[in-house]
């Protein structure tokens, strides 16, 4: 299998380096692409010394942006599998081997912190979003999910085609699951644990979790319209 891992990076200069070190680590053959997005610190630097390949982007384009083009650039050099992996070091790569081999079965692979017990514990207000955005995405792909807003991912030659024609740009996560329901994709969760970020904080606190739990309802709601429409 060719497998291209892509972290999408955002002020990420202390962390970055232990993550792509733990993917080499725990599974060497894969390559490896850090989006730079816009990054004020050293993470273009830190990625490269790393040995990772860095595409930098002139502006912050966001998750959406930022994913979308590791998609084009795995569907450019021909990979099989992308990975998405946060730069944030909450991702365990010993997982990641785990992973692939499921995604032999399955179109898309999300890593979930809920499908087993783990010892994952998040705050109260993103365990709430957690819950609240797998019942409206169950609900709109008659599909249980335990873990939508997940970051932890395996998309095969299917996925990365769909994802480079359109790829959600905002919070893209959990609508991205919906629309390749939409498509007709086979998508699966696998038990996956999870650590705290390493460094930095999360850009999102209890105010910008409402809103953006209600800006993400209403894009599902209006976007799945849409995707029936062009079954």
């Amino acid at each position: 299998m060719k497998v291209l891992v892509i972290i999408p990076a955002y002020n990420e200069e202390k962390s970055i380096e232990k993550v792509i070190r733990e993917i080499r680590f725990h599974v060497p053959e894969v390559d490896v692409v850090v989006i730079n997005d816009g990054s004020r610190d050293k993470t273009e630097e830190v990625a490269k010394h790393a040995g990772a390949e860095v595409i930098s982007m002139p502006f912050n384009v966001g998750i959406g942006g930022g994913m979308q083009t590791g998609y084009l650039y795995a569907k450019k050099n021909g990979y099989d599998f992308a990975v998405q992996i946060d730069a944030d070091g909450q991702h365990n790569a010993s997982d990641l081997p785990k992973l692939l081999e499921s995604a032999k079965n399955s179109d898309l692979i999300v890593g979930s912190r809920y499908v087993q017990s783990t010892s994952y514990k998040s705050t109260f207000m993103r365990r709430i979003g957690m819950i609240f955005f797998s019942f409206i995405v169950s609900l709109l792909t008659n599909q249980k999910f335990t873990d939508t807003t997940s970051g932890y991912r395996v998309a095969n030659k299917k996925v990365i085609d769909l994802y480079c024609n359109y790829y959600p740009m905002d919070y893209p996560e959990v609508e991205a699951i919906v629309y390749l329901k939409y498509k007709g994709c086979s998508i699966m969760e696998v038990s996956t644990e999870m650590r705290n970020r390493l460094e930095g904080e999360s850009s999102i606190n209890a105010l910008k979790s409402v809103y953006y739990m209600t800006k993400v309802t209403l894009s599902l709601f209006m976007n799945a319209l849409r995707f029936a429409k062009g079954r």
